[in-house]
């Protein structure tokens, strides 16, 4: 195993590591109520007991028997997960010494996991400009860490000069021509690009949709760093920009917050879901409260 091996290695393990710990202690029972499964299914016939549901009575078992039974069924749990996420160029910059592509990888493993302690079969696209790799759903361990490796591997390609634009409508067609029921798709990415709503309404009809904004402080609230060379990691644009500038950096906080507050409206008019989490912050709290306040949706 080489050095790069290594690394990736340590990273899947500690990604691993904090996901158990979190959906363990945080998340599970907030996961487990904020989705219900696709119906009920039966479970037995039994004699009628005080206290039963009267509309649960089974009319031709209790003809048949001559004393009252009822039919009872229970949730039909298992539910499929998708994680659609950003492998785009810009995921992988970062002001701190981890990516907004490495922030996703962890919040989508801890979705993972929350998605299998549940018994939940999740599933894994990975896009750019283009469906970059596809990982169909099924439950378990071993499948759980397949997707946290390919979370993973594929960003190495990316930090080697693989630069690729940032095009929501290739995962979600992707996803909307797959024979997959009902499912819970997360949609990880920047959302630094076109808003491809149309695509997005139809995912939303069709499948329970919940985009996760993940960005960067300095995109919130650049620091005074006098004269900076930039450069676009996407369209490869380059300048030179003096960010001690007090107007500059206020121009661009409000930029930032206007693009995602109009991104937060589209996606809720479509259907969807939209949550706002910045790389600097601890996501844990926002998704559990995201959780909890949601509606079950079956």
């Amino acid at each position: 195993m080489d050095e790069s091996e290594q690394s990736i290695f340590k990273k899947i393990e500690q990604i691993k590591f904090n996901a158990v710990r979190i959906v363990d202690d945080v998340l599970a029972g907030a996961y487990r109520s904020a989705f219900k499964g696709s119906g009920m299914e039966f479970e037995e016939v039994r004699e009628y007991q005080p206290g039963d549901e009267v509309r649960s009575i089974d009319w031709n078992v209790t003809a048949r028997m001559g004393r009252p039974f009822i039919k009872r069924f229970q949730e039909e749990r298992e539910l499929t997960v998708m994680l659609l996420v950003d492998m785009s160029a810009s995921s992988q910059f970062g002001s701190t010494s981890d990516s907004k592509g490495h922030y996703m990888a962890e919040i989508a493993a801890v979705l993972a996991f929350s998605a299998i302690k549940n018994n939940d079969k999740i599933g894994l696209l990975l896009f750019s400009d283009e469906v970059e790799s596809f990982l169909y759903p099924k439950k378990g361990v071993t499948h759980v860490m397949r997707v946290v490796r390919d979370l993973m591997q594929p960003r190495q390609k990316l930090e080697k000069g693989h630069d690729r634009n940032t095009d929501l409508s290739k995962p979600l067609q992707f996803i909307g021509n797959l024979q997959l029921r009902r499912s819970i798709c997360f949609l990880l990415s920047d959302f630094l690009c076109p808003m491809a709503e149309h695509d997005i309404m139809l995912t939303a009809k069709k499948h329970d949709l919940i985009g996760i904004a993940v960005t960067d402080r300095f995109e919130h609230n650049f620091p005074n760093l006098s004269y900076v060379h930039m450069r676009d990691l996407e369209s490869g644009q380059e300048a030179v920009v003096d960010t001690s500038s007090e107007e500059w950096r206020q121009q661009v906080a409000m930029q930032e917050e206007k693009r995602l507050q109009t991104w937060k409206k589209m996606m809720q008019k479509s259907g969807a879901s939209f949550i706002d989490l910045s790389s600097d912050r601890n996501y844990i709290p926002i998704l559990k409260q995201f959780f909890k306040a949601r509606k079950p949706v079956m």
